[in-house]
């Protein structure tokens, strides 16, 4: 189950990954940016069909050839699960679950009947043909199912996330602690999925100001009082032009439709991510022997950057979470406190992909007080330093030193590129099953994760691996963990 629901959060990656265009496109069309409505347009269409592209992305990803019939079958589920679930019950809107739920079953769905034969009067319909029909099918029982229950499903998550975003401080430390905490695991999406994408909806509402158009998310009860042509409230000299259909779903995707009450589950990662854990690196540079520091520099620099920029952090969390995983733990707990605080000063930002420097000044214009997170992330690089220096020294834990200069020959540098290197470090090709992706870690299902030859894959340049009893496995490589896959997929005729 574990393993599965790792392979489920890889899924989920695929349609993740569109954010950060959908974001771009959407920031540089707003009023305060480039103000082109089309571009404006383009990246809101991206948000506002989420749940599709999560049925799509994930039925991609679950099936075993990445099948652009698998992406048909989740779309045809889709579908008939929304429209279906409607017909039975007018006031169940499944929102972003629904992508999930026709997702999974279309991509299972796929991998059941991808190769089944029919008579020669039904041959038309087999193989891959017949997988968006039987998507169809089991969606249609799945809106049966989900338009008699699916409102006690939906109570039972609604509290559980009022519970956690009205207990104050506890719920947004407990947050803050589960947000790092499932990382190690791969099991960190499923978090996200409830509150960057269902908690909390508004509605969207174009209007019209000194021959401006903008946009604003507004509660949906606020919202059904409203009308095309009158004035928003509280601001003169508005005309309301445009009022959404469906309403947005989620702290992220609230965030980037205007409401300015999102960003809670957001802002807290930006101290973290640009300030806290590039103070962590300075901290294992300075814990380093003077003699070794030259080693070992051009790697935590490389890490630290990658968090500053990009908000990217796996890379430099797992070269310390394996050595030292008090460590991880004290990086939890600060990531719970930069939760409680951020919020305690009404701090609201969002990102499109992840909390790093390119997103804290794209997305300026729609925060609110993001100077304040400058002082933070000061702070926390201050507090990481000085705690993980004290950590390091008081405990004496070891640093990870390459035993080179860092400087690698052509040979080398092959070396680690080579999939068959790879092959032969995870134990050769007949202990691979199955090998993919996300965006930092290779995703394994071998015969026995015991003939891993780590200290090989150390030097092919892994930060750590993560065994999942005898047949899972993850391999942590940084940004680079896609294009391995796919050599190593290649290599092996996976593909």
């Amino acid at each position: 189950m574990f393993t599965y629901l790792q392979r489920l959060g890889k899924a989920l990656m695929l349609p993740i990954a569109i954010l950060p265009v959908a974001a771009l496109l959407l920031r540089f069309g707003q009023p305060d940016l480039f103000d082109i409505a089309f571009v404006a347009k383009a990246g809101s269409s991206i948000f506002d069909n989420l749940a599709l592209l999560f049925a799509v992305g994930i039925a991609i990803g679950l099936s075993k050839d990445n099948s652009g019939a698998a992406a048909l079958s989740g779309m045809v589920g889709y579908f008939v699960l929304t429209e279906a679930t409607i017909a039975i019950n007018p006031d169940i809107r499944l929102g972003f679950f629904a992508g999930i739920i026709a997702g999974v079953i279309s991509g299972h769905a796929y991998n059941r009947f991808y190769q089944v034969t029919l008579p020669d009067f039904l041959a038309f319909f087999a193989g891959k043909r017949l997988t968006p029909i039987m998507s169809g099918l089991f969606c249609l029982a799945m809106a049966f199912v989900c338009g008699e229950v699916w409102v006690y499903i939906q109570s039972g998550i609604d509290s559980f996330s009022l519970w956690m975003s009205e207990s104050g401080s506890l719920g947004h430390f407990i947050y803050g602690v589960m947000n790092r905490g499932l990382i190690p695991f791969g099991l960190h999406y499923f978090l996200h999925s409830v509150f960057w994408f269902s908690l909390g909806e508004c509605t969207k509402v174009g209007y019209e100001v000194a021959t401006s158009l903008q946009y604003v998310c507004l509660n949906p009860e606020l919202v059904s009082t409203l009308s095309i042509g009158q004035a928003l409230p509280n601001l003169d000299g508005s005309i309301i032009t445009e009022i959404a259909s469906d309403v947005a779903r989620g702290d992220l995707n609230r965030f980037f439709a205007g409401d300015p009450t999102a960003g809670v589950y957001m802002a807290w990662a930006y101290p973290i991510m640009m300030g806290g854990l590039p103070g962590a690196a300075l901290a294992f540079y300075i814990a380093t022997e003077k003699k070794k520091r030259p080693l070992i520099a051009g790697m935590l620099i490389s890490l630290a950057f990658t968090a500053f920029l990009t908000g990217i952090t796996e890379p430099i969390e797992f070269s310390f979470l394996f050595i030292a995983p008090g460590l991880y733990v004290v990086h939890a707990l600060l990531s719970g406190l930069s939760m409680i605080i951020t919020n305690s000063l009404g701090i609201l930002h969002g990102f499109g992909f992840s909390a790093g420097f390119i997103d804290f000044v794209l997305n300026w214009g729609l925060a609110t007080k993001a100077w304040m997170l400058i002082p933070l992330i000061i702070i926390f690089f201050m507090l990481y330093f000085v705690i993980f220096l004290s950590a390091i020294k008081i405990f004496k834990l070891a640093i990870p030193v390459p035993e080179s200069d860092g400087t690698k020959t052509k040979s080398t540098e092959d070396t680690t590129l080579n999939p068959i290197s790879y092959i032969q470090a995870l134990g050769g090709k007949d202990n691979i099953k199955d090998v993919d992706a996300c965006i930092t870690r290779l995703r394994l299902k071998v015969t026995d994760s015991s003939l891993f030859d780590e200290e090989i894959l150390k030097e092919l340049g892994s930060k750590g691996v993560i065994k999942i009893g005898k047949t899972g496995a993850q391999v942590v490589l940084g940004p680079k963990a896609e294009a391995i896959a796919a050599s190593i997929k290649k290599e092996l005729k996976m593909c």
